[in-house]
């Protein structure tokens, strides 16, 4: 699963900007300049933590129901979603080197049309695994 939605805590601090924190998730809190930029922050924490969480293995908390979470005066709940498969094609972006094994005929013929074999591979990959 890429995709998750959490709720996080929203706490308006006395300056005026906002610390937010996913108490389902450790680790995972950020904070933000104003309201705007708490929520683009806090998506990009949520994206980063669970990423980490996949690539680990970790098994991945379900997210509390909002009327569980308590809350002080100052503090509010929002949802935030991420697509940790997104956040990996924008920050996990580096080549590998990948062998690959096939008829000498057909290299031939390939090199004759001077095919860039990375990219035909990387198409047909990116077309069957289905992530444009």
């Amino acid at each position: 699963m890429s995709k998750y939605v959490y709720p996080a805590v929203f706490t308006k601090e006395d300056d005026g900007k906002y610390s937010v924190i996913f108490r389902d998730l450790e680790g995972c809190y950020t904070c933000g300049d104003n309201i705007e930029h708490a929520i683009e922050m806090a998506e990009d924490a949520l994206a980063l933590v669970l990423y980490e969480y996949e690539a680990d293995g970790k098994e991945i908390p379900a997210p509390s129901d909002p009327k569980t979470i308590e809350t002080n005066s100052n503090e509010f709940i929002n949802y935030i979603k991420c697509d940790t498969l997104e956040y990996r094609k924008m920050y996990n972006n580096k080549s590998v080197r990948k062998n690959v094994t096939l008829p000498e005929w057909l290299n031939e013929e390939a090199e004759k049309l001077e095919l860039n074999f990375s990219q035909i591979l990387r198409d047909a990959l990116l077309q069957k695994v289905g992530k444009h």
